[in-house]
């Protein structure tokens, strides 16, 4: 099952209801994936400084030892079991190391310039809600709701995955290949955190990307080199992308205005979007990859 959602802003006026029409987008589908839930939100940012969005235990404890160790208080912002430190882009690999060691049950949920990225167990609804998506704005977003086939129910389980600066995908599917795929990439020095099929298909275009690929063409190398079936939608710092299966089993609508663009495993999730009766409705075409950006 699971669900996939994601809205990309053409009308920069259309800013501050990012969050609130993602959320209502999230929430249609969960009954294709009631256990649990994420979203990834490209909002405000600067070249200079990086966002790493944590899952900590001791929030209140890291702004004292932050300033302690680096001289100048933390930029945080909490939301539910997260937090979002933002830092100088020149200390991103320091601030790393420190959290590692100086707190160690910390997990490192994504990072970017402009990326926020939040996921807990619960009702798509609740976790929109714990994190206050419907408060956030932005420029576009992608969201999951999971219903957990091959894997348990955890936090760490759940979409979007991330794992490079910006980048993140949500996946509905399951790949075939993804464990020697795992394999290939882990010699290409790529980390992982789950056994989750979706955390390998981020790792291969976050490689690719590395590699010198562009957004577009690191898609279609999935065509080659990754087998199963799967419905990707994946955020950058810039836009977001749509790929299918060359069989595309898996349910994919979109609608594209002059002031959005939006995806949803079922069109219900896009029925109240503004002006949806105007717009340009289709299915993704097998095996063709899709990318907006700014």
């Amino acid at each position: 099952m699971c669900g996939i959602v994601g809205l990309f802003l053409k009308n920069k006026a259309m800013a501050p209801q990012l969050g609130s029409l993602t959320a209502q987008m999230l929430t249609v589908m969960s009954d294709r994936g009631p256990d649990s839930a994420g979203f990834a939100v490209y909002g405000a940012g600067s070249a200079e400084t990086v966002k790493l969005t944590l899952r900590i235990d001791h929030a209140a404890r890291l702004n004292e030892a932050f300033a302690s160790r680096f001289g100048f208080p933390a930029d945080l912002v909490q939301r539910g079991t997260h937090v979002v430190l933002t830092i100088p882009h020149a200390l991103e690999g320091e601030a790393r190391l420190w959290l590692t060691e100086q707190f160690p049950g910390t997990h490192l949920v994504g990072a970017g310039t402009r990326m926020e990225l939040y996921k807990e167990v619960g009702l798509p609804g609740d976790v929109a809600a714990q994190f206050d998506l419907p408060g956030m704005a932005g420029t576009h977003a992608i969201g999951h709701t999971r219903m957990a086939t091959e894997s348990s129910v955890t936090t760490d389980g759940a979409h979007p995955f991330s794992t490079g600066i910006d980048q993140c995908l949500v996946h509905n599917g399951s790949l075939s290949n993804h464990n020697a795929m795992r394999r290939t990439l882990i010699r290409e020095g790529m980390r992982f955190e789950t056994e989750n099929d979706s955390e390998v298909a981020a790792a291969y275009l976050t490689w690719r990307m590395r590699e010198g690929a562009s957004l577009s063409g690191a898609l279609t190398d999935c065509l080659d080199d990754l087998d199963g079936f799967y419905t990707f939608v994946v955020g950058t710092e810039g836009g977001f992308a749509v790929l299918r299966d060359p069989v595309a089993c898996k349910p994919a609508v979109m609608a594209e205005t002059d002031d959005y663009v939006a995806f949803g495993s079922e069109y219900r999730a896009l029925a109240m979007l503004p002006h949806v009766e105007k717009a340009r409705l289709f299915e993704p075409e097998p095996a063709k990859v899709y990318v907006w950006e700014h």
